[in-house]
């Protein structure tokens, strides 16, 4: 085996291992991906950097960017926001609904945005009508990713299999020319999850203070003028016969008073400090007998309670609400603990909590709160965050971070925007589908004629782009050349005729698509398709076959990694919302995908 053919080998292993683990975020494992593949000199320089100037890498962003246009413009709101109607169908009725409104919109828009709208969808019928999210949020995700199989643009990964076979000599693939093949797998898809909606959990009565084992906070509140309490020993309020609230403080003219005592008469103006449960808080807040303060940190006041002899009179007041975020991928929250994120949120943004996702690193949902420090936030975590209302626009537009409770902000947004901006959609899919442009080329259209009518804002660009997926797709690129450079393709493509040798076009294709589905599984979907396809080519220059069949199986194969949380970023996203646990995917996604294996695989033959 040549020298070169085992460094590339090791570049591939550390890969899959650096993707599994999550030693590091994706956009530094293709930086290093890139280092590498240039200080081993299996690509030059040119190649190494060169998937940043690729058509496929350009093509994908500003796909994202038209994704972003459709959500800041109100376009998935307004195609989903029918959905509500819906709410009294049985859930066997209502599932298929969700999936088939999702696939449809997620073959022409970006999966992720289209999945997290439904996700904030999902959440509001979920708190007004007792709707289970999770007999839906699975079900939405895996239509998201069949959705996006559907068409050319519908997701990176074919936007990625297909420029890397046109790199290699193959044609050019249609727009559509795909798209039955994937409805059909939708369709299976829609049934067998139907079917199997009976396995998937009953969502848990929501409780924000269980949800986050959040027992107790600290607050300061103002005894007003007009207060009934003026006048009150304490024995006598709700302060001292109430077991879930403790005052820890008065602080009158400027002198704290530590462990006050029962027979304390309360006067107007009197500042307390008191620690209390969650449903505790939400009422005192609700309260004209008081005015509250900013809460904090248990052990902070507590340890301020104890230095602290004077107090600084506060005298900007404002209503707060509890508001749960989303980390998406790529948010400047990400790997920051609960100390630093004070310094990162917005003004009167305070977080109270972390409710992590689960990996292969975190079997078991951690819960964190606010007074650790010493584990961080990850994409697919939940951030539970107190705010004053009128921050709540300021917190909407923090890049890569979703509201999950859902603020009615579509109404703001003119009718103009709205329709201009789906009219720019389907303009761009016009030019694609007739071949009058390219997919990149009407895409960069589309944006341009968004930025020129004021319907987009480069701002709004710069902070609502996942970079991380642009990095990743940038990285990526040269491992496919440095493939090809190192004749590693061919090796593993003749390792592989040399086994499939005399046996049938079924098993040829079975086998590849297998491979690919069980590697997109651990592995970045869009890895994936760069490492697969150059093999997928060589297996069917070979064997003088045609090349079309060959890259279709890559393409459906990356996409379907429905077995494991982590092989898509939908499921990642969805997999801690919905109460899921590791074996909902394992067994339904699992079977699901040994369904679409084998489907796909007497389709996909049938074509050579």
């Amino acid at each position: 085996m040549d020298w070169n053919i085992i460094l590339m080998f090791g570049v591939l292993l550390s890969t899959i291992v650096l993707f599994v683990f999550e030693i590091f975020s994706i956009d530094k494992i293709a930086f290093l991906i890139i280092v590498s593949l240039i200080l081993l000199g299996l690509v030059t320089p040119e190649q190494g950097v060169s998937g940043f100037s690729n058509g496929a890498t350009i093509t994908v962003l500003t796909l994202m960017i038209l994704a972003i246009a459709m959500e800041e413009n109100g376009v998935i709101h307004w195609l989903t926001s029918g959905m509500g109607k819906i709410k009294s169908l049985p859930i066997y009725v209502m599932a298929p609904i969700f999936m088939f409104v999702t696939a449809g919109i997620s073959a022409f828009i970006s999966t992720t945005a289209v999945v997290v709208v439904f996700i904030k969808v999902v959440n509001q019928l979920s708190e007004k009508y007792k709707i289970p999210q999770s007999k839906l949020l699975l079900p939405i995700s895996f239509a998201g990713i069949l959705g996006g199989s559907c068409t050319l643009m519908g997701t990176s990964t074919n936007l990625i299999v297909n420029s890397v076979a046109n790199n290699l000599g193959a044609e050019q693939i249609g727009f559509f020319e795909f798209s039955v093949l994937g409805i059909t797998f939708l369709c299976v898809a829609v049934v067998f999850v139907t079917l199997t909606l009976r396995w998937l959990p009953w969502d848990k009565a929501k409780s924000l203070s269980k949800d986050y084992e959040i027992e107790d906070y600290i607050t300061k509140i103002r005894i007003n003028s007009d207060s009934k309490l003026i006048g009150t020993k304490i024995q006598d309020s709700f302060l001292f016969l109430n077991e879930n609230i403790s005052l820890l403080q008065i602080i009158r003219n400027n002198l704290v008073h530590n462990s006050p005592g029962k027979y304390i008469t309360l006067k107007e103006g009197d500042e307390l400090l008191l620690m209390c449960n969650i449903e505790n808080l939400a009422l005192i807040k609700k309260s004209d007998d008081f005015s509250v303060y900013e809460e904090k940190d248990v052990d902070e006041l507590q340890l301020e309670a104890e230095k602290n002899k004077e107090t600084e009179v506060i005298t900007e007041l404002y209503e707060n609400v509890f508001v749960e975020l989303l980390i998406l991928p790529g948010a400047i929250l990400i790997d920051k603990n609960m100390g630093s994120l004070r310094s990162l949120m917005i003004q009167d943004a305070i977080p109270l909590a972390i409710k992590k996702r689960k990996t292969f690193m975190n079997i078991k949902e951690r819960i964190v709160r606010s007074s650790m420090n010493n584990l961080v936030l990850k994409a697919g975590d939940r951030l539970l965050v107190e705010v004053s209302k009128s921050q709540l626009p300021a917190l909407q537009s923090m890049e890569n971070v979703v509201l999950l409770q859902e603020f009615d902000t579509a109404d703001k947004i003119s009718n103009f925007k709205k329709y201009f901006s789906l009219a720019v959609l389907i303009l761009v899919i016009g030019l694609a589908v007739t071949g009058l442009l390219s997919i990149m080329v009407s895409a960069l259209t589309g944006v341009s004629v968004l930025l020129l009518t004021k319907n987009l804002d480069l701002n709004t660009i710069y902070k609502k782009v996942n970079w991380q997926i642009f990095f990743l797709l940038a990285g990526m690129m040269p491992l496919g050349f440095a493939m090809h450079n190192t004749g590693t393709d061919i090796f593993i493509s003749e390792k592989l005729l040399d086994f499939l040798g005399g046996q049938s076009n079924y098993i040829i294709i079975g086998t590849l698509f297998l491979v690919t589905m069980l590697l997109s599984g651990v592995v970045s979907n869009n890895a994936t398709a760069v490492i697969m396809t150059p093999i997928a080519i060589s297996i069917a220059q070979g064997m003088n076959l045609d090349f079309k069949p060959f890259i279709l199986t890559i393409m459906f194969a990356a996409n379907f990694s429905f077995f494991t949380p982590m092989g898509y970023q939908t499921n990642t996203i969805i997999y801690g919302i919905g109460n899921y646990n590791f074996k909902h995917f394992l067994l339904i996604g699992g079977i699901l995908s040994t369904i679409l294996w084998l489907l796909a695989t007497f389709l996909l033959t049938k074509m050579i």
